[in-house]
């Protein structure tokens, strides 16, 4: 046979093979024998040679005998009404469990739910990382029925070691449960598996398809093929097929064993069950396999335990379904509400058990205990119940488990989910009732653990007998205690626990409202006594008692009703207490017949007892008490309302509320007789005055009788009261209640008028001016009455006309609007008024008024002619009068008149106050015209400011030239020449040195140039300076006295002529002196000249000869020539002498541009010249002039030139001058064309729609704002943020907007407008109707602003909706009372017709208000009086009902029919009795008072909650800005994808990931970083961005890079001790700093002096600090000072010589290529060459962070920052609402409210109808 092996696969006889089995077993002797046909055999080079290609082998697996025999145990998966898809899960979770027994590291087991189309039709993964099956395992898996007890094993079955709760893992039993799983979930199954230790993957497929296949074609059904491939082989799995299964091959690679079982076509009806039902079949599988899961203890979230059992089972389920639905994932170790969870977590104690039975079997049980809390059962409640459930199953609250069994049962760890059991017998709930009350048997639940010696059915679902063996005789329960079985009663064991349990963890009652502790002196036991807890309330039963609250008692003898005092519990307590009983003081209901307070239990309150039945008890029992009075008059002569005639006896009777006669209070144990009193009140003006009082005893005939009373004769109102009384004490109350009484209010009347009395006026009286009189009408015994309704009052006074407008009745009569006409002779005279009114018996009364002139009226201006005429600089004298209506002068406060000059500038304003006088002057100071040639016209306007309905008044006023000296002339004549040389003023004239100017006169003009003729008397006040010696008759002829020119021709000499009088007339003169030179005999002078001129030019020669024969040479100067040196030749006869001289340049006389540039110049407005003008000083010849003395200014010749501000566009000059000892010298004119800038902002330009109606409220139009620049164009570079809208009431303000003025933002640009405009839309027009301002600003930095022109916008009211006043009127109060003043509803109401901001609409409207009054339901209404009068009263005797509130409606009737206006109502009090309405009154105004007060709080905190929702808004802002930025740093590549939110966290990760890129770091080490007060080493503090600069600028100052910063000098100190010395510090405040902004050397004032090459720049400059910025300002620049920083060599020395010939300090200058020139110039050698950057070995400043890190920095710093303030804003507002200020507001607005109810209440009580009253005229007869 081996020879035919070789010779079929052509091996040479060399080779060496291995042939093994499918499970790399090699073929040996042995193994040979047991080999059968059909046996699939390896060939190999090896044992460990990997599979070429996949190979099949042959199986077959018949179903086993036990397929017959035990078929009928059970039908699989009997559901009993359950779904049965989790049970199906648990036989595969069985099959991993025993293969993962062996694990010693985590046991995983996956459930992947594939529900995703796209990959494959739906299909169930189980995979394990188990122990794998060979292909001998997978065979035996196949074979249905094929059990762990007959499977082939060498050793057979060994049963697992017993271990606690049977969690062996030993429960893949059967060989039946698998195959029934998959084939119950989907139609076929793929097996793919990888033993541990083999390198080769065992597949096999089943599925339902292939066995109807193979039944059609009548092959052997069970036979099958194994595929062995090698790990994530799937060259098998074709595209066509399911495309998850490439990717669970795939997963083979990194596993060293497991199994996957794959399950295809599943069910529909499945997959929407475990789609739908996600939560529900999980938690069902946490609950079979809870302690295979969570350990020995299951999931005890309380950790009450140590754990010694820990669990390494991890069950993972996932649900995958089609995107974008996101996987569902789900650890059973996280389920937390499954029904073993509950039971665990919901208990308070445990009691274990062990039941012992034969042959090895044993059961460990647990029973656990869930108390009563809280008002409730603890015993948990399946979520999810069916709610047809069977009613015997439904757990109900107040039954706890109800008749639910108590044990669930568990198969060798694992849940048999269909088998429970009940209880047992020594368990059980007793039918009568122990010392454990009843309902705790249902507090149980319990767990029972069984091992495999216990029989179940196939599926798992049932237990076979283990109820039946529990049960047996045979079987022993021990306790188990502390893990030690107890032989003892297990049943006496446990009641003793479940009483344990009830008196520990039971609490029925909760006690709430702790008030203190108390003694209870009625306990016996003084043990007992104290202490007592005392509580408010309690919750029993679901049920709430509050103190306060009547109960019922039951079982106590006896029944009695009252009201919860308060509850007691015994012991120490504080705070809410639960506990299974207490005690209740009860205070017995009705009080007024039991004062008596009793103790019982609280389980005798009767529960049952309805609030009604209590209720009605108690008012049963009031009912006996005396209730009211009932009054009668036996004589038949009762008295009605308002009723006039005598009464007679009174009969008074005591009835309960039954309508039972009572005469004594119907109290136990005691008798109390009850008495009446009677009282009779008058009410006087001076108070109350009892003027009867009678007491009334019971009789048993006529009850409580009262004759009749004839003592009442005053006027006024009266009160009888009837009081009941106690016989014993004369209390009228009882039991805190008043006793019944009865009250009768009558009043006696006054008579008919025959008099009247003038009231007081009030002093004193103006004419015009309205003033009432007052008329008090008196009957004939003097009492105030009514007035007769046809009075027709007449006045009468001389000299004085007197008329009123009409009468108003009342019973003070009121002659309204008197006014008085008339001219006054003289002020406070007193006039007689006489008034008449025909028809009474005294019809005439005097009354004594002083009159007085009444208001402004006109204004009289004195002279009253059409024209004055005034001369200038002399007064005008206007006298004003302020008359009256009637040409009185009057006074008044304020009255000021004012007169304004108009027609010329510069006008004068006076003002004169005639407040006290009525008459004042104007314009007393003289008219100070400027120069006035001819007469000019103004107009005077007189007016009075504060009184505009005076009118002005105007004058004209001629203004003549004055006749004053303002001009003087002088001028030179000959005598008896006509020639006349006129001087000007401030004329110079040359004269000769010596001479004498003679022949001046003068001319006197005035104002209008008019020649004034010389006078004496004008003459001697004519002065001049060069002499003192005046002749007077010369000056009055004209003539001034000669002047002689001084002999010195030094310096020029001034000359004053002044005319002086009351001001001063001046005229001047300057005199030049020059030399004349004349030859004399026998003196030669010839071709001299001299090297310097003097400060004169004197183009004259001179000479002169002194005494001592000395010669003196002057005036002699250079005409021309060239500088240098020159030698002088002096002649004179024959001798000669030569000097030698240096010429120089002369005085500079001219200015000359150095570079004349092309003209004209360009220059852009506002902006300097492109490059600077140069200028030289030269002398005459051109020749520079260094003279240093001279200044140089610029001067515009064009007016509207200004340098260094806004010019005017156009061609302009600007001219150089120099100025030398007051002598100007010319310069050259540059020509300049200024260019408009068009960047430059200089209007904005408004345009809205002007013709629109801006109502109040609405939205006002779009202003388009365009800014303009100065070339005329839109600028379009503006910033919305800049541009602002300026909101305000009232009139323009000038050029800017007041402080108050409302600022309103820019809106976004839509993306259909212009991007040069910028709108403001969708912008509120205020609520109140006025005139309103609008002006727009362009911020243009911080200092500078460009306004806009002030807009005008008249606001209108919105469309009328409502008639309102314009303040609310308090509520009126009115009483049906003869003085009309109480029966006055509204003296006057202004009634307004408003939009619904309250604003006037009612412009243009026509119509008329209708006043009605309505009431509450069906009562009787009040009537008014008839009349045109302008108040609103009652109609006297008016009918209405006592107490009642009426509303005064006022319905706008308008023409218009399209306007609608709501009406608007006013409610008011209505009175019988006029005490009342004054009590009403006050409650009123303080009902009225305590309204406002609750608004203002209202609107605080309407407020508050506003700004509350504003920041809300503002929190909701900054958070989606911050999402928004999360958005750009996904769009800028960052990973943020295990962020939800932006963070600090966030940017601090990607700005670490940035810092850690690599570049240049200062690696100095630096220990003291960190330390109290210090800085770091100066290498730390500063980065520079470029390598050469941080190259050289660390090198030039090394010395110091090493240096420790600190902020004090001991700090400082500090570091230098610590270090010895050796550490150099440099203190920041030993440091002087100055501030130093000034510009680089090249630059003054802001010119340059020359065009630097190589880019300078100051090194401080280009240092960057990251933190401490002021302070390392400080210290870089005492290290660095001015070093500037430049390209090259070349381009420093270019900088220095430049720096240097403009006479500056250079400082020292580095090159970016290393070099260094010194401040002192020096450079060169190795002492100025920095080295390379390694050399400095690390040394040197780093580079900062790319610029996109600062980006990110800052965008996250700006965006967290905002978010951090309104969070802290938002979360100080709401402290702010939580403050105490803000509590204690709270609990003042609920202080007010309650104050307004209870006003409220009491104002509702106060009005009650009156039970009787009546009117008497006299004397009354009871």
């Amino acid at each position: 046979m081996v020879l035919f092996r070789f010779q079929e696969f052509s091996l040479s006889a060399k080779e060496t093979f291995v042939i093994s089995t499918t499970d790399r077993r090699e073929i040996d002797s042995e193994l040979y024998k047991e080999l059968v046909d059909g046996k699939t055999l390896h060939l190999f080079e090896s044992a460990n040679q990997k599979l070429t290609a996949a190979t099949e082998e042959r199986i077959e697996f018949l179903p086993h005998y036990h397929t017959l025999v035990q078929c009928g145990m059970y039908e699989y998966y009997a559901s009993e009404g359950q779904k049965a898809l989790p049970y199906a899960f648990a036989e595969l979770i069985d099959n991993a469990l025993s293969a993962t027994a062996r694990n010693t590291g985590i046991r995983r087991i996956e459930i992947r739910l594939l529900f995703d189309e796209s990959q494959g039709g739906p299909a169930v993964v189980v995979m394990d990382n188990g122990c794998g099956m060979t292909s001998k395992q997978l065979n035996n898996w196949a074979v249905y029925r094929l059990s762990k007890f007959i499977r082939e094993n060498k050793t057979g079955y060994v049963r697992p070691d017993p271990v606690p709760r049977s969690l062996n893992s030993d429960i893949s039993y059967f060989g039946v449960g698998g195959k029934q799983a998959v084939f119950y979930i989907g139609q076929s199954v793929r097996m793919i598996s990888k033993p541990a230790g083999s390198p080769d993957v065992h597949e096999f497929v089943m599925s339902k398809e292939d066995f109807e296949r193979k039944e059609m074609n009548r092959e052997d059904i069970y036979t099958g093929f194994i595929r062995n491939r090698k790990p994530a082989d799937c060259s098998h799995v074709s595209e066509s097929e399911e495309q998850f299964l490439q990717s669970i091959v795939m997963e083979e690679k990194e596993k060293e064993s497991f199994t996957a079982v794959i399950i295809t076509g599943v069910q529909q009806e499945h997959v929407t069950y475990l789609k739908d039902n996600f939560n529900l079949w999980t938690r069902e599988l946490a609950h079979t396999y809870h302690y295979y899961i969570h350990g020995v203890h299951g999931n005890d979230q309380r950790e009450t335990r140590k754990n010694d059992h820990v669990s390494n089972i991890d069950i993972q389920i996932s649900l995958v379904e089609r995107s974008p639905r996101i996987p569902r994932m789900m650890n059973l170790r996280e389920v937390d509400n499954d029904m073993q969870t509950l039971y665990i977590n919901s208990s308070f104690s445990t009691f274990e058990f062990k039941a012992t039975g034969a042959r090895d079997s044993f059961v460990e049980g647990l029973i656990r205990y869930h108390p009563f809390l809280y008002d409730q059962e603890t015993y948990p409640v399946d979520p999810y119940a069916l709610e047809d459930e069977d009613e015997e199953c439904v757990i109900l609250n107040s039954e706890a488990r109800g008749k639910r069994p108590v044990f669930e049962c568990f198969w060798n760890g694992r849940l048999i989910p269909y088998t429970t059991v009940s209880e047992f017998e020594w368990c059980a709930r007793p039918k009568k009732v122990g010392a454990v009350p009843l309902e705790c048997y249902n507090r149980i639940s319990g767990v029972l653990f069984a091992n495999d010696r216990f029989q179940v059915s196939t599926n798992k679902l049932t237990f076979m007998d283990l109820e039946l063996q529990l049960r047996d005789s045979n079987t022993i329960f021990t306790r188990v205690h502390n893990g030690q079985e107890l032989r003892v009663n297990i049943q006496r064991e446990f009641t003793n626990w479940l009483k344990e349990c009830h008196e520990r963890f039971d609490k029925q009652v909760m006690f709430q409202g702790f008030k203190g502790s108390m003694t209870r002196t009625d306990v016996p036991t003084k043990r007992q006594q104290s202490p007592w807890a005392i509580f408010q309330a309690i919750k029993w039963d679901g049920k709430t008692y509050k103190k306060g609250q009547c109960v019922k008692s039951v079982k106590t003898n006896p029944v009695f009703v009252g009201s919860i005092v308060h509850f007691l519990l015994y012991g120490e307590h504080e705070g809410d207490v639960y506990a299974t009983g207490g005690y209740v003081q009860i205070a017995l209901e009705p009080k007024e017949l039991y004062d008596e307070v009793r103790i019982i239990p609280i389980s005798k309150i009767d529960r049952l007892a309805a609030a009604t039945t209590i209720k009605k008890k108690i008012e049963d029992e009031l009912a006996k008490l005396p209730d009211q009075l009932r009054v009668t008059w036996p004589e038949g002569n009762a008295w009605a309302e308002d009723d006039a005639r005598p009464a007679g006896t009174l009969m008074v009777e005591i009835l309960n509320k039954k309508g039972d006669s009572v005469s004594r209070l119907p109290v136990a144990g005691t008798t109390k007789k009850l008495l009446i009193e009677l009282k009779v009140i008058w009410h006087s003006p001076k108070g109350d005055v009892q003027t009867n009082s009678y007491i009334g005893a019971h009789s048993s005939k006529w009850e409580y009788w009262f004759k009749s009373m004839g003592n009442l004769s005053k006027l006024g109102k009266y009160t009888l009261h009837l009081q009941t009384m106690l016989n014993d004490n004369s209390a009228s109350e009882w039991a805190g209640k008043r006793l019944p009484n009865y009250t009768l209010n009558f009043s006696i009347k006054e008579g008919e008028a025959i008099s009247f009395v003038l009231g007081v006026i009030s002093s004193p009286v103006h004419f015009g001016v309205p003033f009432s009189i007052h008329l008090d009408f008196r009957d004939e015994f003097d009492y105030p009455t009514q007035p007769p309704c046809d009075i027709k009052p007449q006045l009468e006074c001389s000299s004085l006309e007197l008329s009123y407008e009409g009468i108003i009745f009342g019973t003070t009569c009121v002659i309204k609007n008197v006014r008085a006409k008339g001219k006054i002779n003289h002020q406070n005279k007193m006039y007689t008024v006489k008034v008449h009114i025909p028809g009474l018996k005294q019809d005439s009364q005097s009354l004594q008024i002083v009159l007085q002139p009444g208001p402004p009226h006109t204004l009289v201006v004195f002279p009253d002619g059409d024209v004055l005429s005034v001369e200038n600089r002399t007064p005008a004298n206007f006298r004003v009068e302020i008359h009256d209506e009637y040409q009185n002068i009057t006074t008044h406060p304020k009255l000021s008149v004012r007169c304004q000059l108009l027609g010329a500038p510069d006008l004068p304003v006076d003002v004169v106050d005639c407040s006290n006088t009525g008459s004042g002057l104007l314009l007393t100071k003289p008219l100070l015209l400027k120069t006035v040639n001819a007469e000019q016209i103004l107009t005077a306007k007189f007016n009075i400011p504060n009184h505009r309905t005076v009118a002005c008044v105007e004058r004209k006023l001629r203004v003549l030239p004055s006749s004053r000296i303002s001009r003087l002339e002088v001028y030179r004549q000959e005598e008896g020449s006509e020639d006349v040389m006129v001087l000007q003023n401030a004329e110079r004239i040359d004269w000769t040195a010596g001479d004498t100017l003679g022949n001046l006169r003068f001319r006197l003009y005035d104002e209008g140039n008019r020649l004034v003729s010389l006078r004496p008397k004008l003459t001697t006040k004519i002065k001049v300076n060069w002499t003192a010696d005046i002749n007077a008759e010369e000056l009055s002829q004209g003539k001034l006295p000669a002047l002689s020119v001084p002999s010195q021709a030094q310096r020029e000499h001034f000359y004053l002529v002044s005319f002086h009088d009351q001001h001063t007339v001046n005229f001047s003169f300057i005199i030049v002196v020059y030399l004349v030179v004349k030859k004399k005999r026998g003196y030669k002078l010839q071709g001299v000249y001299t090297f310097k001129p003097h400060s004169v030019c004197i183009y004259m020669y001179g000479f002169s000869q002194a005494s001592s024969g000395l010669l003196s040479v002057c005036g002699v100067r250079f005409v021309g020539g060239s500088l240098g040196p020159r030698e002088l030749c002096f002649k004179y006869q024959d001798m000669k002498e030569f000097v030698r001289i240096e010429v120089t340049a002369g005085p500079p006389v001219q200015i000359k541009l150095l570079k004349e540039p092309e003209m004209p110049l360009q220059v852009v407005n506002g902006q300097g010249l492109d490059a600077p003008l140069v200028v030289l000083l030269c002398d005459e010849w051109g020749n520079p002039s260094p003279d240093q003395q001279i200044a140089i200014v610029m001067k515009t010749l064009s007016p509207q030139l200004k340098v260094h501000l806004r010019e005017e566009r156009g061609e302009h000059q600007l001219e150089f001058r120099g100025s030398f000892s007051r002598n100007g010298i010319p310069g050259p004119v540059v020509k300049l064309n200024v260019i408009p800038d068009p960047n430059k902002p200089v209007e904005l330009s408004i345009e809205y729609d002007s013709a629109a109606t801006l109502c109040a409220g609405d939205i006002f139009p779009v202003f388009t704002v365009v800014v303009m620049s100065e070339e005329g164009t839109p600028v379009r570079t503006v910033c919305p943020a800049n541009l602002s809208m300026l909101l305000w009431k009232g009139t323009a303000s000038g050029s800017y907007p007041p402080s108050t003025a409302s600022t309103l933002k820019c809106s976004k640009r839509k993306h259909t407008e212009k991007d040069d405009c910028f709108c403001f839309r969708d912008k509120q027009i205020p609520e109140l109707a006025g005139q309103y301002v609008v002006q727009f600003v362009l911020a243009l930095d911080k200092t500078k602003h460009l306004w806009s022109k002030q807009i005008l916008l008249n606001v209108v009211p919105n469309k009328a909706v409502k008639l309102a006043p314009e303040t609310p009127p308090l509520t009126p109060v009115v009483s049906n009372s003869n003085i009309r003043a109480n029966r006055t509803l509204l003296d006057s109401l202004n009634l307004k017709i408003m939009d619904q901001y309250s604003n006037a609409a009612g412009e243009g409207l026509d119509g008329k208000v209708i006043v009605t009054v309505k009431g509450t339901g069906d009562v009787v209404l009040p009537l008014f009086e008839n009349g045109e009068t302008s108040d609103l009263a009652l109609l006297e005797n008016s009918p209405g009902v006592d107490g009642a509130e009426y509303i005064l409606q006022f319905n706008p009737e308008i023409r218009q029919t399209s306007v609608t206006i709501a009406a608007y109502s006013l409610p008011f009090r209505f009175c019988n009795d006029a005490e009342h309405q004054k009590v009403i009154v006050t409650l009123s105004k303080k009902k009225d008072r305590l309204s406002q007060t609750v608004l203002m709080y209202r609107e605080v905190f309407e407020t508050s909650k506003q700004l509350k929702s504003e920041l809300e808004c503002q929190l909701q802002d900054a958070t989606h800005k911050l999402n928004e930025f999360k958005a750009e740093l996904q769009k800028s590549g960052f990973n943020i994808s295990e962020l939800t939110m932006v963070s600090l966290l966030l940017f601090k990760a990607i700005l670490t990931k940035m810092e850690n890129q690599p570049r240049r770091k200062c690696s100095i080490p630096d220990p003291f970083k960190g330390s109290p007060k210090v800085l770091g080493k100066v290498g730390h503090l500063a980065q520079v961005e470029d390598d050469d600069a941080a190259k050289v600028i660390s090198w030039h100052i090394l010395g110091d890079m090493d240096c420790v910063v600190t902020e004090t000098t001991s700090a400082a100190k500090r570091i230098y001790d610590d270090t010895q010395g050796r550490q150099q510090v440099i203190p920041l405040e030993t440091v002087f700093w100055r501030p130093n902004d000034r510009p680089l050397p090249h630059i003054r004032n802001g010119m340059l002096l020359f065009q630097p090459i190589g880019n300078p720049v100051f090194v401080k400059d280009i240092l960057i600090f990251p933190e401490h910025v002021e302070s390392c300002n400080k210290v870089f620049a005492s290290l660095l000072g001015d070093t500037i920083l430049i390209d090259d060599l070349d381009s420093a020395n270019h900088y220095r010589r430049g720096v240097v010939q403009n006479k500056m300090q250079c400082p020292t200058l580095l090159t970016r290529q290393g070099e260094r020139i010194r401040s002192n110039g020096k450079f060169g050698g190795l002492q100025n060459k920095a080295p390379s950057i390694e050399k400095l070995r690390g040394q040197v400043f780093g580079a900062p962070l790319p610029k996109e890190y600062n980006q990110l920095l800052q965008q996250c710093r700006v965006a967290m920052q905002k978010a951090s303030e309104v969070r802290s804003e938002y979360n100080s507002h709401l402290e702010h609402l939580q403050s105490p200020q803000m509590k204690q507001k709270q609990q003042e607005l609920q202080q007010q409210e309650q104050e307004l109810r209870d006003l409220e209440g009491s104002l509702g009580m106060c009005f009650r109808q009156c039970r009787s009253g009546c009117f008497l005229n006299a004397k009354p007869d009871f």
